[in-house]
């Protein structure tokens, strides 16, 4: 259950070190992904690794881990799904850090965190937990909300989350719509547990409690 998120300041650094990694990315590893057959695909996937990968910068100085050092699609660069490895409750557990980016971080209790079915699925896999964090611009500076974690095989055993099949029409709050391209879990951030915190992340700069609507 989500008793609350937090939320911090990103620094122009982190945003100049994600850059680095970004461009390298796009230059050097042209994989395939979603956004190959759209026309203006180059750019959507720049804004798609900037998100990601800022996501992995500011969650490891956050909880004072090596920052990432292969860009999105090296040939060696591939973690199974573990982007971090973290102590909870005595266990060290593997997390696959999953970024967005929204317009504010006013978040409901049924926004949700989308999972495709086949990335959960995956062979190999070392992910014990999916690690929530939203990105949004303020005053022209990020914000980076950490909304927290879920286990992986919560969702697996369907005690967590929504299951909708690809060719599904779902009909957002504002009577919008979209079709899923692909089997995708939807988690609601209210079934999200809260992050952990300790001193050091209530010193960062920008820090603040906050909780869903």
């Amino acid at each position: 259950m989500n008793e609350f998120f937090f939320q911090i300041e990103v620094s122009q650094e982190q945003v100049a070190y994600t850059q680095q990694l970004v461009e390298y990315s796009i230059t050097h590893h042209t994989v395939a992904d979603i956004f190959q057959n759209d026309p203006s695909g180059k750019e959507r996937q720049r804004a798609f690794r900037f998100t990601g990968t800022l996501g992995e910068v500011v969650f490891a100085d956050a909880y004072k881990l090596p920052r990432p050092q292969k860009s999105f699609g090296a040939a060696d660069g591939q973690d199974y799904g573990q982007d971090f490895v973290l102590e909870i409750n005595g266990k060290k557990v593997s997390l696959d850090i999953k970024s967005m980016q929204r317009k504010n971080n006013y978040f409901k209790k049924n926004y949700v965190l989308n999972l495709p079915k086949y990335q959960i699925d995956k062979g190999l896999l070392l992910t014990d937990y999916y690690f929530c964090i939203s990105i949004h611009e303020e005053r022209a500076n990020y914000i980076a909300s950490f909304i927290g974690y879920i286990e992986k095989e919560k969702i697996q055993k369907n005690e967590v989350g929504i299951l909708y099949k690809a060719g599904t029409k779902r009909i957002k709050d504002n009577g919008d719509f979209f079709v899923f391209q692909r089997d995708t879990y939807e988690i609601d951030f209210k079934d999200i547990s809260s992050p952990f915190l300790d001193v050091h992340i209530k010193a960062l700069q920008g820090f603040q409690l906050k909780k869903l609507l």
